[in-house]
C-alpha cells in the first residue's frame, strides 16, 4: 500500500535576535529588548536542562527552511505546518502592544524565513494576539491573505478568557469568512490545577490533554461550533486517548443539564469540522475513531522537538497495523490533514 503524507504538527524554533529586525518599531531599533526574552517561560521548567540532569540530553536542533527541506524530503512528506516553539507561552504575554508587536513579528519571520523558501512545502501557523481582538482579527486577515498562513494558533493556556465565550466571535467569524483553521494548542501547565507538582515528567503528563480538555469543553458548551457552522478547528499534541471519554461526559452534561445546544457535544465532535492529534502508536487509536470516525485524526512529526528519524519508522509501523483499516490510515496521513488545512 502507497501512502501520501502531510505532516500537520511541526516547528521552528525561534529566536529572539531573529525576531528583533522584523518587530515594528519602536521597538526594532532597540537591541536592549534582548535582555530579557521575548515570550515567557512554559511554566517555570527549564526543558533542555531538565534532559541533560536526566541524562537524557537530546540536543533540540534550529533547523532553518534549508534543513527542513531536507527533513521532508527525506521523510517522504509532501507538506509540513510550522508551529512555533517559545511561543507556545504567547498565550501567558499579559503586555497588549507587546502581544500585538510580537505577532506580527513573528508571522513576518515566519514567511520570510521559511514560507518563502520553502515553495509550497512548508506551511505557516500564524500567531494572532488574542489579547486585543481587533488586532487579533487584523493580524489573522493579513498573515492569510498577505503571507498564505493556513490558519492561527490559540494558545490554550494563560488567557484569561475561554474559548467557547463570545469574546472571541471576532475571530471566528473571520477565520469562517477568509476560509482558515484555528488550532488549539497547549505546552505549558500553568494554572491547569497541579502547579505543586515539583517534576516536569509530572506536569507533561497532564499538561497537554488538560488544557486541550477546558478549552473544548467551553466551546462545545457554550455552542460555538453552532454559532459558527463552517468554523475549522483542530486539538494539537495531546493524542486521541482523551476523546471518547469526553465526547462521553459531555453528551451525559448535556443530557442531564440541558445544555442550550441545539446538537448533542458528540455529533458536533463528529461533524467535518473538529480535528485531532493523535500519536500513530496509540493503543487507544481504534477507540478514539469508533467514538467519532476516522475522519477526525491526524498524524504529526513534532520535528524539531522529535528527532527527524521517529516520523518515518513511526509511519512505518503504522502501515503495519492490523487494528486499522487502510482507509483510516490514508485519511489520519493525509486526507485528514488536507481537509483540515485546505492545502
Amino acid at each position: 500500500m502507497t501512502h501520501r503524507v502531510i505532516d500537520a504538527d511541526g516547528h521552528v524554533v525561534e529566536r529572539d535576535d531573529q525576531l528583533l529586525k522584523y518587530l515594528d518599531e519602536p521597538f526594532r531599533s532597540r537591541e536592549d529588548l534582548l535582555t530579557g526574552p521575548f515570550f515567557p517561560s512554559l511554566d517555570g521548567w527549564h526543558r533542555a536542562a531538565r534532559r541533560i540532569a536526566d541524562g537524557k540530553g537530546r540536543t533540540l536542533t534550529a533547523p532553518q527552511a534549508k534543513e527542513w527541506l531536507a527533513f521532508v524530503d527525506e521523510a517522504g512528506i509532501e507538506t509540513s505546518v510550522l508551529y512555533p516553539t517559545s511561543a507556545l507561552a504567547y498565550g501567558l504575554v499579559k503586555d497588549r502592544q507587546w502581544a500585538v508587536a510580537l505577532a506580527r513579528a513573528y508571522n513576518t519571520f515566519l514567511h520570510t524565513e521559511f514560507l518563502q523558501p520553502g515553495r509550497g512545502r512548508l506551511r505557516g501557523m500564524a500567531l494572532i494576539p488574542l489579547q486585543d481582538i481587533p488586532e487579533a482579527v487584523k493580524e489573522l486577515r493579513r498573515a492569510v491573505t498577505e503571507f498564505g498562513m493556513v490558519g492561527a494558533v490559540m494558545p490554550a493556556v494563560g488567557l484569561r478568557i475561554p474559548f467557547g465565550d463570545r469574546h472571541y466571535d471576532p475571530v471566528y467569524a473571520e477565520a469562517e469568512r477568509l476560509g482558515c483553521m484555528l488550532a488549539v494548542h497547549g505546552a505549558p501547565a500553568q494554572g491547569l490545577g497541579f502547579d505543586f507538582f515539583e517534576r516536569l515528567v509530572e506536569a507533561r503528563v497532564l499538561s497537554h490533554p488538560f488544557a486541550q480538555m477546558i478549552q473544548l469543553t467551553s466551546i462545545v458548551m457554550s455552542g460555538a461550533l453552532e454559532r459558527f457552522p463552517r468554523l475549522r478547528l483542530a486539538f494539537m499534541e495531546a493524542g486521541s486517548g482523551w476523546i471518547p471519554f469526553m465526547a462521553e461526559r459531555l453528551d451525559g452534561e448535556f443530557k442531564n443539564r440541558g445544555a442550550d445546544l441545539k446538537i448533542p457535544p458528540s455529533e458536533q465532535l463528529r461533524s467535518d469540522r473538529v480535528f485531532f492529534h493523535c500519536e500513530l502508536n496509540e493503543a487507544m487509536l481504534p477507540t478514539a475513531i469508533e467514538a467519532v470516525g476516522e475522519g477526525h485524526f491526524f498524524g504529526a512529526s513534532d520535528f524539531p522537538h522529535e528527532p527527524a528519524h521517529e516520523f518515518p519508522e513511526a509511519i512505518e509501523a503504522f502501515m503495519k497495523r492490523a487494528d486499522l483499516s487502510d482507509s483510516a490510515k490514508t485519511k489520519i496521513l493525509y486526507d485528514n490533514p488536507r481537509r483540515l488545512y485546505g492545502v
